[in-house]
């Protein structure tokens, strides 16, 4: 199991089409994936769990992944993020 703090840096938050794209990623990987902000923790490939924390612009979240590709996972959610989703 491995994690990754990410703070949100694109305008609009992990909000709708972010959001969407976030989830789609996750879902291109085959290990376990959460997203955690404060004390919420919900799974990562959940279009509804995503949008339910309400992530803002300028927001912390730890990406939490465990299993067989779980490193890859983390970095091209983080990759994602990091380049506030415009290569989408």
């Amino acid at each position: 199991m491995i994690s990754r703090n990410v703070t949100i840096k694109n305008s609009v938050g992990l909000h709708a089409r972010p959001a969407t794209f976030f989830v789609q990623k996750a879902n291109s990987y085959k290990c376990s994936i959460w997203v955690e902000k404060e004390d919420c923790r919900v799974n990562a490939k959940s279009l509804l769990g995503v949008l339910s924390l309400g992530i803002a612009q300028g927001v912390t979240i730890n990406i939490i992944a465990d299993g067989i590709d779980e490193a890859e996972a983390v970095d091209g959610l983080t990759s994602l993020i990091d380049g506030g989703f415009a290569d989408l």
